[in-house]
């Protein structure tokens, strides 16, 4: 059997708990006969947590291919994250059920999680909309929704329904904010900048707007910008660490080795458990000649986040320079063999 892995565009979610949604369809009738029996234990399984062996149990031969055992396998298929088995049983069954029905509500369901986790997201968005209407309080469906109407370029939409999950009012700075925020994570930087320029004229002094435009802008490698946008974000929060920690960067880009410094010092200062102002900081002190410092400095990024992809290597090739080849490979061997793994 093979299991669909999540689009790489979406951003991790917790499963959404069919259970606290849905108690699940009515215990079997009698008209389904046979099936019965195989229909309990099954939903058991799958309310334990244990979906494979529903698989097991309803593929087993001798099991009525009844249209209620094809619904539940689609429904552990769903638990079992083999989401393209859940939409080829649950489809065919959709127009058997009537509105309202628990399975019904089931199917439309499972079958929006499904499309949205394949990275199928307009096919997903009726579904989880049709499921929000009697599911209007549940948060991770309205995450979910919000960051189907993000990837089907519903900008609109997608901020009505972050707003509502987060409980702020739709057209207001906050909303654009928590809309330009998913949008960032999902890399729809464009939709991004727009909502926090909306954000800004809505509300000039809301916290984090400037920080995020300016981290667009300097991705984008406009560091004039990137430099104005942070340092007015440090105006209006002078304790964010973050934002004095972007704004070194922002000047070592420039080669401004100095100003980087002091602005990532300032970082530390403020939070001296966050590695990326240490990295920044190796790397303005290897540009100065100042070997030690650098190692101190990268080593300390190393102590706070072991398994820092970037660090690892920066300090390989200083120690490197340094003629420590015996450490320089250590840490080369380590970024190597973290190559590949998320946020590394």
């Amino acid at each position: 059997m093979t299991s669909c892995a999540a689009h790489p565009r979406v951003l991790v979610i917790a499963s959404v708990s069919l259970a606290l949604m849905l108690s699940g369809p009515a215990a079997p009738s009698a008209q389904d006969g046979d099936s019965a029996p195989v229909l309990a234990q099954a939903r058991l399984l799958i309310n334990q947590g244990r979906p494979q062996e529903a698989i097991e149990k309803l593929t087993a031969p001798g099991v009525p291919r009844r249209p209620e055992v094809s619904h539940l396998l689609g429904v552990a298929y769903y638990h079992a994250d083999d989401h393209l088995h859940a939409i080829e049983q649950l489809m065919p069954l959709l127009d058997r059920w009537p509105e309202g029905s628990l399975e019904r509500r089931e199917a439309v369901q499972v079958l929006g999680l499904s499309y949205f986790v394949t990275g199928r997201f307009a096919e997903a968005v009726p579904f989880l909309e049709a499921t929000r209407i009697w599911a209007s309080e549940n948060a991770e469906l309205g995450y979910v929704l919000g960051q189907a109407y993000v990837q089907t370029r519903q900008p609109d939409r997608a901020r009505e329904t972050f707003a509502r999950t987060f409980g702020v009012t739709a057209d207001s700075g906050a909303a654009h904010l928590l809309a330009a925020q998913m949008m960032i994570r999902l890399e729809f930087e464009s939709s991004a900048e727009a909502e926090l320029k909306r954000a800004i004229e809505k509300d000039p002094k809301l916290p984090q707007a400037h920080i995020l435009l300016g981290q667009i802008a300097l991705f984008r490698g406009r560091l004039d910008e990137a430099v104005a946008l942070t340092e007015r974000e440090i105006a209006l929060n002078p304790a964010s660490a973050m934002a004095f920690s972007q704004l070194g960067d922002a000047w070592l880009r420039q080669s401004k080795w100095d100003e980087g410094i002091a602005a990532l010092q300032k970082s530390v200062w403020l939070n001296p458990f966050y590695s990326a102002p240490y990295i920044l900081l190796g790397k303005a002190y290897m540009k100065k000649g100042q070997p030690a410092t650098a190692e101190g400095m990268l080593s300390r990024a190393i102590q706070y986040d072991p398994n820092n992809r970037s660090a690892h290597y920066l300090l390989g090739q200083l120690l490197q320079q340094m003629g420590r080849h015996a450490d320089a490979k250590r840490h080369f061997d380590i970024a190597e063999r973290l190559q590949g793994q998320p946020g590394r």
